[in-house]
């Protein structure tokens, strides 16, 4: 599984300015960002009487729009879908993934935080990794200014390099992540690397997905 980290704030406090900076500079240093914004209930992406909305109107689960350089999928969803569950339908092509929000999430977080605004923080101190503040506070990860991203980038890059694997093998099972343990990914890796590269045809893997939906 890629790194997740979650930039979080109050409603102005300069999430997507920072975002902006981060994903400049990792993108810079080579890697390949991924980004999710959690929205509201009532947000709309698709444009209203354009084709692949009304594809969606007539009851289509899924609607993409495909070109030799974009695409775009609408999908429904039946529930918020944490990052992790998320992560699916983004593909095996990036080194990690950065979200806007999820505040009620689990994964690390960098919080953005202005004076203004009181001093109260929303993430839970061992949550925190970081702080994005215009005033010094009594928190025990570092703090840095706004203008300082590079350095929130490097401290970004030691995260990837830490978590960084021979592989990443990750289960979802209807759409929800299943943990496993080392042993349990190991064996899994094993078997299912050694069962397909015998199939005729198959070179050198760089990465691997298997569907699997039951007709019942």
């Amino acid at each position: 599984m890629q790194p997740i980290i979650s930039i979080v704030g109050k409603s102005e406090s300069g999430k997507t300015t920072l975002l902006e900076g981060l994903i400049n500079g990792l993108k810079e240093r080579g890697y390949r960002v991924a980004v999710i914004k959690h929205a509201s209930e009532d947000f709309e992406l698709d444009t209203p009487n354009k084709d692949s909305w009304r594809f969606a109107q007539a009851g289509s689960e899924v609607s993409a729009v495909s070109s030799s350089s974009r695409l775009a999928v609408i999908r429904k969803l039946e529930q918020n879908l944490s990052p992790q569950e998320l992560s699916q339908f983004l593909g095996p092509d990036c080194d990690l993934i950065l979200t806007e929000g999820f505040k009620q999430s689990a994964h690390p977080k960098i919080e953005v935080h202005r004076k203004e605004q009181g001093p109260e923080l929303l993430s839970p101190p061992e949550q925190l990794i970081a702080v994005v503040t215009d005033e010094p506070l009594e928190v025990e990860v570092p703090q840095f200014s706004r203008d300082e991203v590079a350095k929130i980038v490097d401290l970004i890059e030691e995260m990837i390099k830490a978590q960084r694997q021979a592989y990443d093998l990750d289960l979802f099972v209807d759409n929800a992540h299943v943990p496993l343990s080392s042993s349990s990914q190991n064996l899994l890796y094993r078997t299912i690397v050694a069962m397909v590269s015998g199939i005729k045809g198959i070179g050198q893997m760089k990465s691997l997905r298997i569907f699997l939906r039951r007709q019942d």
